[in-house]
């Protein structure tokens, strides 16, 4: 008598679980809830007849079943995905926008993660800011696009909120009765906006000393002394400093990141939550 196949959701539940340490986040990967994603993991574990994987209160870590069956699942995923592939439809190209304040030193890695999740995928990433992107995906030249929050929509999932600040570089000092020096992205820029809109209601006196074309760009500028800059903390080397509120400047808000997507098959559809939920936890720090 033949045994019963194992669930291949169940089994791509198991290793997004073990891939992002947690049923939070493998949850959000999967767009479903954490109990769906517990019940999967359980009726997998019930049809093996093993604990796979063992619960704390602070982690999720494999039992030693567990990391003798990881292997077998990636390659059961990895045949099933290979079978599709040769005889399902040809690959579509998914087109990704994500705002240069949103991209960060964390997207080369995702881009490689996306990859191996499906090498036939054709992917092209688009950076810019969250305003032209965001007219390209309703002109339809996008497929899905990772953003902050746009003040004129209310529409797209909100991924996460990070938290931003008034940063320069350590030895950077503001000199005596100067107006402060800023640098900043050239509009469009939201986070400018807000910036500047935040500078002007506390009265505070500033100049714009550095327009980069990208954040990558300002990092660099508040880095090298120029000035400060309105930045989330991981657009920047460890040894920058908040001196906000050292100057007493206003708080900067956090800042929601927000996705926009009109995918809704797979495998794209799975990439781009993937890539959703890793940028999630980036955040999350």
């Amino acid at each position: 008598m033949m045994s019963a196949a194992l669930d291949l959701d169940a089994v791509r539940a198991f290793v997004l679980i073990v891939e992002h340490g947690s049923f939070t986040r493998a949850a959000e990967a999967l767009e479903t809830t954490q109990a769906a994603v517990s019940l999967k993991l359980k009726r997998l574990e019930t049809r093996l007849g093993r604990r796979l994987v063992e619960r704390t209160p602070r982690s999720v870590q494999l039992s030693a079943h567990g990391a003798d069956f990881l292997g077998h699942a990636r390659a059961l995923l990895e045949a099933h995905d290979r079978a599709m592939q040769a005889f399902g439809a040809a690959p579509q190209r998914l087109a990704l926008g994500i705002s240069d304040h949103v991209a960060g030193p964390e997207l080369p890695g995702l881009i490689a993660r996306m990859n191996a999740r499906d090498p036939a995928q054709a992917i092209a990433v688009r950076v810019g800011s969250s305003g032209e992107l965001l007219q390209s995906f309703d002109r339809r030249e996008l497929d899905a696009v990772l953003l902050r929050l746009h003040s004129e929509r209310r529409d797209g999932k909100v991924v996460a909120r990070e938290r931003f600040g008034w940063f320069a570089a350590p030895a950077w000092q503001p000199r005596a009765s100067a107006p402060l020096p800023i640098v900043t992205m050239g509009e469009p820029c939201g986070v400018r906006a807000l910036a500047v809109q935040l500078l002007e209601r506390h009265g505070a006196a500033y100049a714009e000393v550095f327009v980069g074309g990208g954040v990558l760009a300002v990092a660099a500028a508040a880095m090298a002394g120029l000035g400060i800059a309105a930045l989330s903390p991981r657009m920047l080397p460890m040894d920058a400093v908040d001196v906000g509120p050292k100057l007493g400047l206003p708080e900067l808000p956090l800042l929601p990141i927000v996705l926009h997507s009109r995918v809704k098959t797979s495998p794209g559809r799975d990439a781009v939550a993937a890539l959703a939920a890793a940028y999630k936890q980036a955040v999350r720090g």
